[in-house]
């Protein structure tokens, strides 16, 4: 018998459109309920993404579990008043792209008696945002990280429930310390955005000729694929995490230098290689 009844997606867009939708694919009964702006709430109605919309204050005091998709900072933000107002057996978390800060703050407002809170991470996304994009697939193959305020899961019927959510979606789960996870993702997912942007930008500037542009393969297509992501989700993910990401910098500004200049240039390309061998399979 579910535990979870009603469902809160606070934030509609592409993540958390996607995780209603793939809740509907993976035959939920209960409630979804949306809380985002007017506009996103719109489309989400007219998608069937959600069954209602509803103010904020009107959600959380008859949730079982909130999922906030919204930019890092916007969790922060929301965080105290969903503390104040979800029921006490609720379960919330989020899908933020850094996680210590975030677990550092549900820590604070969600004591060991009252509502759970659980950090989350889809490593899954799409350049393109919006609700009108969202995905009843997009978790598929993907990995959940999970970073709990603790040293593991904290055990209840509305985890279990919506970890068996997540292998229904066909995530692969994993929990991770939430610094341990920000270091991580710095290197595997911040900085690859990083450069795809940079590279982007020196480019357009370098090569004021569209028609010039033609004079380029596929590969510069797939390393600037990045590029067209959301500079309002990637601000507070910089921001929030240049500590570990100045640290990634410089250090690959260090191997692009010394690519350079190499006397053996082979040896830089057979690290290269084995990245890409170790790489999970798509």
């Amino acid at each position: 018998m579910t535990k979870i009844g009603t469902v809160t997606v606070v934030g509609l867009g592409l993540i958390g459109g996607s995780f209603a939708l793939g809740l509907r694919r993976i035959g939920y009964q209960g409630r979804i309920l949306g809380v985002s702006s007017p506009s996103a709430l719109k489309k989400a109605l007219e998608y069937g993404v959600i069954d209602e919309a509803k103010p904020i204050d009107q959600a959380l005091p008859i949730s079982d579990l909130v999922y906030i998709a919204k930019p890092v900072q916007g969790i922060l933000d929301i965080l105290p008043e969903i503390s104040k107002h979800v029921p006490q057996h609720a379960l919330v978390t989020d899908a933020g792209s850094v996680k210590h800060l975030i677990v550092e703050c549900a820590r604070s407002l969600f004591p060991e008696n009252g509502p759970c809170f659980i950090g989350g991470h889809p490593m899954a996304g799409k350049e393109k945002r919006g609700v009108e994009l969202a995905d009843a697939e997009l978790f598929r193959n993907a990995t959940y990280v999970l970073t709990p305020t603790g040293n593991q899961l904290p055990v209840s019927p509305e985890i279990d429930e919506f970890c068996s959510w997540l292998d229904a979606m066909g995530c692969k789960q994993k929990v991770m310390d939430a610094a341990h996870h920000d270091l991580v993702v710095a290197w595997t997912s911040h900085l690859p955005q990083l450069v795809s942007t940079a590279l982007a930008a020196t480019i357009n500037d370098q090569i004021p000729v569209t028609e010039e542009l033609a004079v380029a393969g596929e590969g510069l297509r797939d390393m600037t694929r990045l590029a067209a992501s959301s500079h309002e989700i990637w601000s507070d993910i910089i921001s929030l995490n240049c500590n570990n990401l100045n640290q990634a910098l410089g250090v690959l500004i260090k191997e692009l230098q010394a690519i350079l200049v190499s006397n053996d240039l082979e040896e830089h390309f057979k690290r290269g290689n084995t990245l890409g061998q170790r790489l999970p399979e798509a």
